[in-house]
């Protein structure tokens, strides 16, 4: 009768009360109400418990690897065969006070079905528990909407960088697209950034806050400074403000830079357009085009100056071109990279260029006065962008942009990683300011403020 009596208490027990929410117990229920237990269900004190294992992970003083041995292995027990020789379930029937308890009873196998489902969710409970301390070198994309539920277990970065020696001081967001160019004018209290959303903002330095607004009525796709100068690239045209227009190029301006007293915009019909300050300005425009450079067979993404004196230019042709500056002529093609070629700087002798094809390259002159590649990196990622500067200790940092929201920080010449920065969107621009700061502008519109925790030194191109 007490065998009985014990396993019509526990089936009433079984069929009344729902098993415990396999999700809650791995911290990731989003159900409310749900129709399970977030809480655990406890048996009537004379009857054995089938599912001492999810008790049992439950206990705070249980060591990870003590669970996963222990518990994760369990729901082998529950096959058929195994019900042969229950020696735990036998044992704890013992301590209950229910030795002639069979456990090949219909109701046995239904507590036991339970705990399948219960010790199946053991199994996770233990991974996030097995958690290795040393966390993995991403960002946790539920952390990043304020949706994880792992905390300090989680396997993923809950910040938005790592490494050493830099911090973020600020967020701005004002911008509703994509930021395409920041500008710092040497001298000025101001900073200014391009967006796809036609508009050129200035913020104080000294507070943070957006001062002016320029709109362009067209996507600012590229943008700098020179001396007193602002000048943003937009279809059809280079703009200096809402006053001042260049016109020339044939769709939208990719990339600027200024050379040998010129203003260079590589454009999306191939085309480099070249303008100089005329000496003799006229009304509409102190500015006068004075050559087109041709040479590539799709758009001009980058543009870079430096390395003896030249122009080098990049396409979507998956080429580089080497110009002349004094003359304006093409010099050489550099064909080291299979797709896209994202983004060229120049640093000391060397030229660096990467491309959708995830690799950096670093090119040297030969003493035949080529340029050959001397060494490649490769990432995981497409790389965006590059840009340098160096740290407190004079060590060439290099950062790249990378199509997996990245930024990856590398000292020179070993591309040994310093750190990352994270954005929701890709970066696709940046800038250098005093002090130790930079500014990293990404695809939701955020420009972001960082400092290096000792004043870097900017190298020199």
């Amino acid at each position: 009768m007490a065998v009985i009596t014990t396993t019509r208490r526990t089936e009433r027990f079984s069929r009344t009360t729902p098993p415990t929410c396999k999700y809650w117990l791995a911290g990731r229920c989003n159900r409310n109400p749900c129709k399970f237990l977030h809480s655990l269900s406890t048996l009537p004190s004379n009857v054995h418990n089938a599912n001492m294992t999810y008790m049992h992970s439950k206990n705070p003083h249980l060591s990870a690897e003590k669970m996963a041995s222990s518990s994760v292995k369990k729901p082998t027990n529950c096959a058929p065969k195994a019900f042969k020789k229950p020696a735990n379930c036998a044992r704890k029937a013992v301590e209950c006070g229910s030795e002639a308890m069979s456990v090949e009873k219909p109701t046995q196998c239904e507590q036991m079905d339970i705990s399948i489902e219960k010790t199946e969710s053991v199994e996770e409970v233990a991974t996030v528990a097995k958690s290795p301390m040393e966390k993995s070198r991403s960002i946790c994309k539920y952390w990043m909407t304020d949706n994880c539920v792992h905390g300090d277990l989680c396997q993923n970065l809950h910040s938005w960088f790592y490494g050493d020696g830099f911090t973020t001081l600020a967020k701005l967001h004002e911008h509703k697209k994509v930021v395409t160019g920041i500008a710092l004018p040497a001298g000025s209290d101001k900073l200014y950034s391009g967006s796809t959303d036609g508009t050129v903002r200035a913020w104080d330095c000294n507070t943070g806050h957006c001062v002016n607004m320029i709109h362009l009525n067209s996507e600012v796709t590229s943008l700098i400074s020179e001396g007193p100068w602002i000048f943003a690239g937009v279809k059809n045209a280079v703009k200096t403000g809402a006053d001042v227009t260049l016109d020339g190029p044939k769709g939208q301006v990719l990339s600027l830079n200024v050379g040998n007293d010129i203003l260079l915009a590589g454009a999306e019909d191939g085309v480099i357009y070249a303008w100089r300050y005329s000496s003799d300005p006229k009304p509409e425009s102190p500015f006068e085009l004075v050559a087109t450079l041709s040479g590539h067979t799709k758009p001009v993404v980058c543009l870079a100056i430096g390395c003896y004196k030249m122009l080098y230019s990049g396409s979507m042709d998956h080429s580089i071109k080497v110009w002349d500056l004094d003359t304006l002529q093409c010099t050489m093609t550099l064909n080291g990279h299979t797709d896209v070629v994202t983004s060229l700087i120049c640093w000391g002798d060397y030229l660096l260029s990467s491309s959708y094809d995830c690799t950096v390259n670093v090119w040297v002159r030969t003493e035949e006065g080529t340029l050959k590649v001397a060494y490649t990196h490769t990432d995981e990622n497409a790389i965006l962008g590059l840009y340098g500067m160096t740290d407190a200790e004079a060590k060439p940092i290099l950062f790249c942009s990378c199509k997996d929201k990245s930024v990856r920080m590398y000292e020179l010449p070993t591309f040994l990683e310093r750190g990352r920065l994270f954005t929701r969107r890709e970066v696709r621009s940046f800038e250098i300011g005093p002090g130790g700061l930079f500014f990293t502008g990404d695809g939701t519109g955020l420009l972001n403020v960082w400092r290096w925790l000792e004043e870097p030194k900017v190298p020199t191109s």
